[in-house]
């Protein structure tokens, strides 16, 4: 069975929605965090994505022609799978609609073969994960910011009693890294 990781870019006080500008994804970034990230998207062969957060990526990264941190490549290589109920065409290359139950498209996916599945921002659906049970590992990038309201990574009144941590680092731009997984 596949592992289903939760990545997000969160703020301090628990925010990953994002209402100001803490987060730059067109900004240099240290060399360490880049290296990391492109060891994980070398672990991960799907990425899923709500239908807004899949339409902001379609709108912005296939443009960057300069881009020197491979996120460009790698989405355009990468599977991606969003989902949502109004959308038939994704008009991404390598993307695939999920139409019907989310729930059930992705236990089938994690049911299939391959590398991990990869879900960032999307809320709604990260929401909706997290309550079914579905998410295997999360893997957080804190940025030392206070945004003071936003949606949380976490559903209100959802708990997970006990997580086991599996790496955590820190990067000079101040942001730290912590990877877990439900004990």
């Amino acid at each position: 069975m596949r592992t289903l990781v939760i990545t997000q870019n969160v703020t301090l006080d628990g925010a990953v929605e994002m209402l100001d500008d803490w987060f730059d994804p067109s900004g240099e970034p240290d060399p360490e965090y880049l290296a990391l990230t492109r060891q994980q998207d070398q672990e991960a062969d799907a990425c899923l994505l709500g239908r807004q957060t899949f339409e902001d990526f379609r709108g912005y990264w296939p443009l960057q022609s300069d881009d020197t941190t491979g996120i460009t490549e790698y989405l355009d290589q990468v599977q991606k799978y969003v989902v949502s109920s109004t959308m038939t065409e994704p008009q991404w290359q390598n993307s695939t609609v999920l139409a019907g139950d989310p729930l059930e498209q992705v236990r089938a996916l994690k049911d299939r073969p391959g590398q991990d599945i990869v879900c960032t921002g999307s809320i709604t659906l990260v929401h909706a994960l997290i309550a079914a049970g579905l998410v295997d590992e999360y893997r957080l990038f804190t940025y030392p910011a206070v945004q003071g309201r936003g949606r949380r990574l976490f559903p209100d009144g959802h708990a997970i009693p006990e997580l086991r941590l599996l790496d955590a680092r820190s990067f000079g731009s101040g942001v730290t890294y912590a990877a877990y997984r439900p004990a």
